[in-house]
């Protein structure tokens, strides 16, 4: 590997693969770097930047306080709900006092989702069941492994039809407690590939977005194509194009400064309540 690929790690996700299409298939110019592209569960993308082993990665906003020594927050990326994120279901319809103590899956200790679960209900027993594949946390659900289960993606646009009852919206549970929207994950890049290189990465990613945005058919059409995964939403025109709109947008190009708020309390809230070991400064690239 030369000095000039980098790494660019990023979740079996729609939206994420729909941000660096216009790198993956060399629609802009890369201006001499080679990206090297990288997919994996949200929890194991987590676990690359705990261990530096990646440039580049998409990682749950939780997970990026104990990343701040060795990564920057790029300042687009981000998934953010407005008003809307990880809901909250079960079998039988029922109020979030009713989870307490409770068997809960979650995809993951570092996930966002998490957090803001345990700020909603501190006591439940966490049972962690990766998103992928996706249909592992229905199936717990359904089966009585777990009493209720935090959902992310595209169980948020399915889980009627498949039966479950919502119990809470987390991203509407979050506006209302601090008027800011939810900052799910977000994309980060390693300090040490030094000033110059971060400003040029960054740029280059931004593009890419940007692309995305001002080709959304072009896209829509590869991911519908390419993605083999057995997601709904890979084949579903218009759920794709629903979760797209909710996590692939203007706010993705850049976190509007409302976002960079929600980050802060995100931390200060996590810390608070004992959830996150120490307090977060944020640091954006440029």
């Amino acid at each position: 590997m030369t000095s000039d690929t980098i790494t660019l790690a990023y979740s079996v996700d729609s939206d994420d693969l729909f941000m660096f299409y216009a790198l993956l298939e060399g629609k802009i110019s890369t201006e001499g770097l080679v990206f090297q592209h990288l997919r994996h569960d949200t929890e194991k993308l987590n676990e690359l930047a705990v261990h530096q082993q990646v440039d580049i990665t998409a990682v749950s906003i939780h997970a990026y306080a104990d990343l701040t020594e060795d990564y920057l927050l790029l300042p687009h990326g981000g998934s953010i709900g407005v008003k809307y994120g990880p809901l909250v279901l079960a079998n039988q319809p029922g109020t979030i006092e009713d989870l307490r103590g409770k068997k809960i899956s979650i995809p993951g200790m570092k996930t966002t989702a998490y957090l803001v679960f345990k700020l909603a209900c501190p006591e439940f027993e966490p049972v962690i069941i990766p998103i992928t594949p996706f249909e592992q946390t229905f199936t717990a659900l359904k089966t009585g492994e777990v009493d209720a289960a935090v959902v992310i993606h595209e169980g948020n646009l399915t889980y009627a039809e498949r039966g479950f009852a919502k119990i809470l919206d987390l991203g509407a549970w979050w506006w209302e407690k601090t008027g800011y929207p939810l900052p799910l994950g977000g994309n980060v890049i390693r300090r040490g590939l030094g000033a110059e290189k971060v400003k040029k990465v960054s740029r280059l990613l931004q593009k890419s977005i940007q692309y995305a945005l001002d080709h959304r058919d072009e896209v829509i059409d590869y991911l519908l194509a390419r993605e083999t995964r057995s997601d709904t939403l890979l084949h579903n025109r218009a759920l794709l194009d629903q979760y797209l709109s909710m996590y692939a947008n203007r706010d993705t190009l850049e976190y509007p400064e409302a976002a960079r708020q929600g980050i802060k309390e995100l931390f200060r809230r996590g810390y608070d309540a004992g959830i996150i070991a120490h307090p977060v400064m944020i640091e954006f690239a440029p």
